[in-house]
């Protein structure tokens, strides 16, 4: 039986260091085979979480928005317009979704991101063809999956990036209804060593919680990152809102919960049961501020990783297995 690691089971051996400042390393990565970026974090394609003023603030700060997918078509269009080429639109797998999915392109959209929990299927390779038979120049971003196997198949169907992850997010609860899905880190450093050959992007979505869990994620192979909770938790997140100050909160959802269901379908569909939950919690600032922490660890995570780039720090990166008492030690101790 193969084992694998989640990030709290890993960590990176510091390498020599050449790199005078941290504030020297490029943060520049690509999205896709052809769309470079300015920095690597994403924000999660999720109902509580994007939105037009997490969009503008994404596309200030050198990122690409990514709409969700639950959105009536009038307002899909309507973001089409605004943003263009700055964007991707999001879909299922559902054959009425394809000619809707080929309208948006055709009104501008960068591209298509196809999100479903399980992406290695007959259903997404059919349908990324189909996509790449009409809009052959527009950008196909598929997911999700977490083996190298499914990685390879997506690519060969077509895919320009591959979303890894199956399980990890703060909202999901896949893996303890069904007892499927591999751990984060694993599933990202399976799928790297494919992406490495086949030099398609991967996006590691899901299980961020700090910038060391970013810094593992690319370090693994990954181009970027995707994350959800933490960027539903900033003031301008489409999550709804209560409470002021100390006491403000936020409400994350996945989008298989019973909650988001109930909105968007009018309850559970016969013979499923929820996989996700939701849940609040406290807004943490704004996401200026959030992007600045988790760049800002990435930055020192490349000089102790003598890295100039995400790249590099990627060919030079040497990981250890660490016990559990590893995170009790590395945290602060006041006693």
């Amino acid at each position: 039986m193969k084992k694998a690691y989640t990030f709290d089971d890993v960590a990176l051996v510091p390498q020599f260091n050449n790199v005078p400042s941290r504030t020297e390393p490029s943060l520049e990565t690509w999205l896709t085979k052809q769309k470079k970026m300015q920095m690597p974090l994403l924000c999660a394609n999720m109902d509580t979480v994007i939105s037009e003023e997490l969009a503008d603030i994404l596309i200030e700060q050198g990122s690409c928005p990514i709409f969700h997918r639950f959105a009536p078509m009038e307002l899909q269009r309507s973001w089409v317009k605004k943003y263009g080429k700055n964007m991707f639109i999001s879909c299922g797998i559902q054959s009425k979704k394809i000619d809707e999915a080929r309208e948006l392109l055709d009104l501008g959209a960068a591209g298509v991101c196809i999100d479903v929990a399980h992406g290695h299927s007959d259903k997404m390779f059919h349908f990324i063809q189909e996509l790449k038979r009409t809009h052959p120049e527009k950008e196909v971003i598929a997911g999700n999956v977490c083996t190298a196997m499914a990685y390879h198949d997506l690519v060969n169907a077509g895919a320009d990036a591959v979303k890894v992850g199956v399980g990890p997010g703060a909202a999901c609860t896949t893996r303890m209804v069904t007892g499927f899905g591999v751990p984060q880190f694993s599933a990202i450093y399976d799928c790297a060593k494919i992406a490495e050959k086949l030099r398609v992007p991967l996006i590691a979505d899901g299980g961020i919680r700090t910038s060391r869990d970013v810094v593992l994620a690319l370090a693994a192979g990954a181009s970027t990152v995707m994350i959800g909770k933490l960027f539903a938790m900033t003031e301008e997140s489409a999550a709804p809102k209560r409470g002021e100050g100390k006491t403000r909160e936020a409400k994350f959802r996945g989008q298989a919960s019973e909650d988001f269901q109930t909105d968007f379908y009018g309850g559970l569909k016969e013979k499923t049961v929820a996989e996700g939950i939701d849940f609040w919690a406290p807004v943490n600032g704004t996401a200026t501020q959030l992007m600045d922490q988790l760049l800002g660890g990435l930055r020192s995570g490349l000089t102790y990783g003598g890295a100039r780039s995400i790249k590099e720090l990627q060919r030079k990166a040497e990981f250890v297995e660490v016990t559990a008492t590893y995170i009790l030690e590395s945290k602060p101790r006041v006693q």
